[in-house]
């Protein structure tokens, strides 16, 4: 019932910014009711979270993006977003957003590639 549609991705060199945006629909305000996540998986790998909002509002970040990724919504436009800045070549991957209460929906992935 929640669809989730991804943009934003791109090639950008080391030291550059990114914004990913997450376009949410199948009811009004999805993140006051679900856990957001931002996941990414590169080649090989296995997905691991980059970012979390609870519907309060906080957030939460791993170690390996504290400090340089930021995630925010728009209710009024059921939007979710994840600022990244000073991307690196270990940040190269697919990048999915998700809500989650009980359900889990995935968004379909966009992909971030960043240059040496």
């Amino acid at each position: 019932q929640v669809q989730l549609v991804e943009s934003g991705g791109g090639l950008v060199q080391a030291g550059g910014s990114l914004t990913l945006a997450c376009a949410a629909s199948g009811r009004t305000s999805i993140a006051s009711a679900y856990a957001m996540r931002w996941f990414r998986q590169a080649p090989g790998k296995e997905r691991e979270w980059v970012a979390q909002m609870l519907p309060s509002g906080s957030t939460y970040y791993p170690d390996s993006v504290k400090g340089r990724f930021t995630i925010s919504r728009d209710n009024a436009n059921n939007r979710l977003f994840l600022q990244m800045n000073s991307l690196q070549p270990e940040d190269t991957a697919v990048y999915y957003c998700a809500a989650q209460n009980g359900d889990t929906y995935w968004g379909q992935g966009t992909q971030v590639t960043v240059s040496s």
